[in-house]
């Protein structure tokens, strides 16, 4: 008699839920309702024909209805006929919807305060209904309970992480630091990626801030915040140096791109798509990504190699960087396969125009292999870490070779 509950929705189990009960009780309307702000306001409603009298969302005052007396015990859960009830014959609701029959069952949160009711009721007094039927009831009440308190969790998560992506905008916690990017030939800084950090306690990674904002419908304004305040020390880099700015597929596709980047030296930016799934590459990105290229801005893919941006997917945005994932440059030196898929991406970047940002690079040796492959750039500790505004500029002075540290 329990709906079966794997892989359905909270909604629809509830649905399931009041619809069996009413049938099984032989009641005419049936429904879920939560108390909000001295109202009973129904969520859930089953009364096949009766839509004109109760619909989702419509409410009643609690004084009007039985739902306190019941939660305060002057009214039983089970009322076969309310005609024997002078309580429910007091209240002019019984005869205005009218009731004859009414079963209710309280909705509790985890904490034991009063969510709701689950009920049933009937035009029509029912003397067939007994106590078992009332823990008929209760097993559905549970049932719909675990959904409900379910879903408040889900509501509290959401509103929680709103509250946080907010507050990182509205105080400035969001703040922007700069890891150089090599050219391997010279040692010179030819630009900077620009990184987004989070100063709230406790430390979370960029990708889980990310993560959480996009969740909640709030990733694209969060990629703009972060790429708008990058773009603040742009007119401070030497004009030779260009500034890679993150962009997931949504942000792109959002056709909000132009709200940070109209009116900025677009030639000296490149936009580089992020993502830690198979991008998207549906036509409104790639009309975007057409928009900024025709205007003079450079497209990088992030990941490359990595499995998250596969070859279809890099031969449909035909990027002008590709950035080689850490994973195949780690250790480059040492590993047959990884040089050999290295001069693989060489050669593919040759064949289709593109230059190759190697990231991750952390040792002489992986540096030098990479050189030796023909790799353009590079990127990664060994060339200096993430850091503040007046270290990208100290970065941009001399070749950075050697130990990482100016040579």
């Amino acid at each position: 008699m329990i709906p079966e509950t794997v892989g359905r929705r909270p909604e629809e189990i509830i649905a399931a839920a009041l619809a069996t009960v009413r049938e099984h009780l032989g009641m005419d309307i049936a429904y879920l309702s939560e108390f909000v702000d001295g109202r009973s306001v129904f969520r859930a409603v089953d009364a096949p024909g009766l839509d004109h009298l109760i619909a989702v969302d419509d409410s009643r005052d609690l004084n009007d209805v039985y739902c306190q007396h019941i939660l305060d015990g002057r009214l039983p859960e089970l009322i076969a006929d309310t005609s024997a009830e002078p309580l429910c014959m007091e209240m002019p609701i019984t005869l205005a919807a009218p009731i004859g029959s009414h079963v209710s069952v309280p909705i509790r949160r985890p904490d034991g305060s009063p969510y709701g009711m689950f009920c049933c009721l009937s035009p029509r007094a029912n003397p067939t209904l007994t106590p078992r039927d009332l823990s008929v009831m209760r097993a559905f009440a549970d049932l719909a309970a675990e959904q409900v308190n379910g879903a408040l969790v889900e509501r509290d998560t959401h509103a929680a992480k709103v509250a946080a992506i907010r507050a990182v905008m509205e105080t400035r916690a969001l703040r922007i630091v700069y890891q150089p990017i090599v050219d391997l030939s010279t040692g010179m800084v030819q630009g900077f990626e620009a990184l987004s950090r989070f100063d709230i306690q406790p430390y979370r990674t960029p990708d889980l801030w990310f993560a959480d904002a996009a969740s909640v419908g709030m990733g694209v304004d969060l990629e703009l915040a972060a790429i708008e305040l990058a773009l603040m020390s742009l007119t401070d880099l030497p004009e030779h140096v260009y500034l890679s700015l993150n962009a997931g597929p949504d942000t792109i596709a959002s056709g909000r791109l132009g709200e940070v980047l109209e009116g900025k030296p677009l030639k000296r930016l490149v936009l580089e798509i992020t993502e830690h799934d198979q991008i998207d590459v549906e036509q409104p990105f790639l009309d975007e990504l057409w928009i900024w290229r025709n205007r003079g801005m450079n497209i990088a893919i992030d990941d490359a190699g990595a499995g998250y941006s596969g070859l279809q997917q890099i031969l449909r945005i035909a990027p002008d960087i590709l950035k080689l994932d850490r994973s195949l440059v780690t250790g480059i030196h040492a590993d047959p396969a990884r040089r050999s898929l290295g001069a693989a991406m060489v050669h593919f970047a040759a064949e289709t125009g593109a230059r190759i940002v190697a990231e991750g690079i952390e040792t002489a040796e992986e540096c030098s292999t990479l050189q030796t492959l023909g790799m353009h750039c590079g990127q990664g500790w060994y060339f200096g870490r993430p850091g503040d505004l007046t270290a990208a500029l100290a970065s941009c002075q001399l070749p950075r070779f050697g130990d990482g540290s100016v040579a």
